[in-house]
């Protein structure tokens, strides 16, 4: 317990530090030394604009909320930054990125008041303060008179030019009363703003900064999870839609978090994709699932194959066909036994890369198939290059294909464009006889779902198989 908490503390410690360098980079370590003592009103301005410099605007900041704080007044920090700056100043020189720094001012000055302040901290970035404010709904109105300043065309050395941004906005006191703070969330506030498209503005919440410490939290013990042992897997069985028998078993990636309990593979997967950790945590995954399949087969009820995820990253990485077949010698696993599921969007990146990335794999004897087909936009011409043994329809369209004419329609055009390609259909998130019934006399091949188990644990699913061998799954097939 004393190590946990050890590492919990440097863990806060770090990210402690990581919070202190944000600060340093947005400029909201500008202190006073003292807050008695008199401080001396910095004079500089940006050179190309003729704003303020950072240093001024915060002093500016600091004493307007003085005064806001005695006589009950609001205000706000405004956080803005143009989109595509860099590549103005790449294809059109930074002289034409200079003279868009000097409009887009002028335009911003033009929307504020005459005891607001607007600095230029650097690059394509503004700041605002606004005084004398009427509440939040004022602030909203000046941000669109921002958004609707820049919407007429900037004609630069006969270039016209339109340009986008985003706006972060940290009201005084809600958001903070705090000059530093102020200016750290409406950045916060920026990036999200940057996340929802061009010309948006998003106001500071206090809980967009506490998501984002827990995300880091998160990604620091994520990055730990494997070597202590916090992964497990989950196999949930593959049915043979005519005759009601296992012929296969997916391996499900679980997370038990030491504090949080476990944690959804919907929260943590897209953290290890972004972060890097999906390689190493897809390479564990495959070499357990091997295993577990050879496990089976010496105890006398494997099923014939086992599905493991393939992640994009995994797919696109050098030479991971050769990573595999290791992992299948080192464990004993046939590969004819082993199917790969990609993403259906995992096609469309990188195509000759791709292409030729599965052809390796499948003339080592791995089936591949499709997951959550119907969800992407991958091209038919594409799908029938690709040596691809199955489409899986995704678990939205099977939840709803009693209820819902449109998914009831795409379910049947996936089977039958498999079909038609000479492909095999699962259909995973079964949950009723209904639907059940509606796939068998549509002709799918596979199945899986609640209806027949959940996702049990190693030994769990031994039994369950060892149970069901050379008979139907009871309650749901016909014996």
């Amino acid at each position: 317990m004393n190590d946990i908490r050890k590492t919990r503390q440097q863990m806060l410690t770090e990210i402690s530090g990581l919070r202190k360098r944000i600060e340093q980079l947005e400029g909201a370590t500008v202190r006073s030394e003292n807050s008695d003592s008199q401080t001396i009103k910095p004079s500089r301005f940006d050179s190309l604009t003729g704003l303020p410099e950072r240093a001024s605007f915060f002093y500016s900041l600091n004493q307007v909320i003085k005064t806001a704080h005695q006589e009950d007044d609001r205000l706000a920090v405004f956080f803005f930054c143009l989109d595509r700056f860099k590549l103005i100043n790449d294809t059109l020189g930074h002289s034409v990125g200079d003279m868009l720094l000097k409009t887009v001012a002028g335009r911003l000055a033009g929307c504020l008041s005459p005891n607001d302040v607007l600095c230029r901290p650097g690059r394509d970035e503004f700041m605002m303060m606004l005084t004398d404010l009427r509440g939040r709904d004022h602030a909203a109105l000046i941000a669109e008179d921002v958004f609707t300043s820049l919407s007429a065309p900037i004609v630069l050395d006969r270039h016209e030019l339109v340009m986008n941004g985003s706006l972060g906005i940290c009201m005084y006191p809600d958001g903070s009363d705090k000059a530093e703070l102020l200016i750290q969330n409406a950045y916060s506030a920026l990036q999200q703003a940057r996340e929802e498209g061009k010309n948006t503005y998003h106001f500071y919440c206090p809980k967009l900064s506490s998501t984002e410490f827990s995300r880091l939290l998160l990604e620091n013990d994520l990055r730990q999870a494997l070597t202590r042992a916090e992964f497990s897997l989950r196999y949930q069985p593959q049915l043979d839609i005519g005759s009601g028998r296992i012929i296969g078993m997916e391996a499900l990636l679980r997370w038990e978090h030491p504090d949080l309990g476990f944690i959804s593979p919907d929260e943590f997967i897209p953290i290890a994709e972004q972060i890097g950790l999906i390689g190493g945590i897809g390479e564990w995954v495959l070499r357990e699932a091997c295993r577990h399949h050879v496990r089976c087969l010496e105890l006398g009820c494997a099923p014939s194959r086992t599905a493991v995820n393939l992640s994009p990253f995994q797919l696109h990485q050098e030479e991971i066909a050769s990573r595999i077949f290791d992992i299948l010698k080192q464990t004993g696993m046939n590969p004819h036994h082993l199917e790969l599921e990609i993403t259906e969007g995992a096609l469309l990146k990188d195509y000759n890369l791709t292409i030729a990335t599965l052809n390796e794999l499948h003339d080592l004897g791995i089936q591949i198939a499709v997951d959550d087909f119907g969800t992407g936009y991958s091209s038919l011409a594409y799908l029938s290059m690709f040596p691809i043994s199955k489409l899986k329809i995704d678990k939205s369209f099977v939840s709803a294909l009693t209820t819902d004419q449109r998914s009831e329609t795409i379910s049947r055009a996936i089977i039958n464009l498999a079909h038609s390609l000479g492909m095999q259909v699962i259909a995973e998130g079964v949950e009723t006889q209904e639907q059940l019934e509606y796939l068998r006399s549509h002709n799918c091949n596979e199945v899986q779902g609640f209806l027949f188990a959940r996702p049990l644990l190693p030994d769990d699913s031994i039994h369950f198989m060892a149970t069901a061998t050379q008979q139907t799954v009871s309650g749901v097939f016909p014996g």
